[in-house]
């Protein structure tokens, strides 16, 4: 079965619609304007759809047809590098890009491995990483600007295939001197009138929630998207907070001491887990990184 239209075509319109102009996308193609207007114009009439807006002078934009045939035509060109790059190699050689989305906060946590030891085994492989907000790391997946990504499970809501790296538990953190420091575990209600120095980022389950999941009040004292401020107010005894990933050391950004408590009440355990698309092949070099991350996590 023959199509009607071709890679060349799928490529530039990709690299036309990435880099918003026909003239930046005949530069990194090594192709002439002409000859990039002219693919897209048939891939567009092949398809019976306009893609692109052409704006004089001011480049190109996508039409909403032409940003759902985006990720598919990313999808083909990815699968068509993946068969080249199979059959210039029968060994078990990784080989081309591998692009991981993640999901900031966790990124400090699962993204140094990535970048050391699982790339240390691949030295053929390029592995580059993209963070943001869960949905940001969704869209990305969709898109198909990131083969996998980095998310709590709860985060994973779109049709995505997720398999579970690593887990973790809530905890409260307490300045060192704090009168409640001394406890082997702290129940939310010994806390929840405290002044709360909270954590909170785009699709983050934050403390004020977890408080108010268990009846209790929360009393806010500062909201911040920064970990690490956060880490640093608790230290110098303006509140306490709740924090998911574990930190290494029990210090501040600025070298004070922290305490870290276990959580008496029955807190969920957080999933961080490899995500992909659901109904997406994966390619060889992301399915050895979710295997390396059952060695890595």
């Amino acid at each position: 079965m023959s199509s009607d239209f071709t890679l060349r075509q799928i490529e530039y319109f990709e690299a036309a619609a990435r880099l918003g102009s026909i003239t930046a996308a005949a530069q990194a193609c090594h192709a002439s304007q002409a000859a990039v207007s002219l693919a897209v114009a048939d891939l567009e009439k092949n398809l019976a759809v306009q893609l692109l807006v052409r704006r004089k002078a001011k480049g190109v934009v996508l039409t909403d047809a032409g940003a759902r045939v985006l990720s598919d035509a990313r999808r083909v060109l990815e699968a068509a590098g993946e068969l080249r790059r199979d059959a210039h190699s029968l060994s078990s050689t990784l080989h081309g890009t591998l692009t991981v989305g993640c999901y900031v906060t966790l990124a400090p946590f699962v993204i140094p491995p990535v970048l050391d030891e699982f790339a240390a085994r691949h030295p053929s492989l390029t592995v580059t990483v993209i963070e943001g907000a869960g949905e940001e790391m969704r869209d990305a997946l969709v898109e198909g600007r990131c083969e996998v990504a980095f998310l709590y499970a709860d985060d994973s809501n779109a049709p995505l295939t997720t398999t579970t790296v690593k887990t973790t538990t809530p905890y409260v953190i307490l300045s060192a001197e704090h009168p409640l420091a001394h406890q082997e575990a702290i129940s939310l209600s010994d806390v929840a009138d405290l002044p709360l120095i909270m954590f909170d980022a785009p699709s983050a389950r934050n403390a004020a929630q977890m408080l108010r999941s268990e009846g209790l009040s929360p009393n806010i004292r500062h909201v911040t998207p920064n970990i690490e401020l956060v880490r640093c107010l608790v230290a110098r005894g303006l509140g306490y907070s709740i924090l998911v990933q574990k930190w290494p050391v029990d210090v501040s950004y600025e070298g004070k001491p922290l305490v870290a408590l276990p959580i008496r009440d029955s807190t969920d355990v957080r999933r961080v887990v490899l995500a992909w698309p659901e109904a997406v092949k994966l390619t060889r070099r992301a399915a050895t990184l979710i295997e390396a991350a059952k060695d890595l996590f």
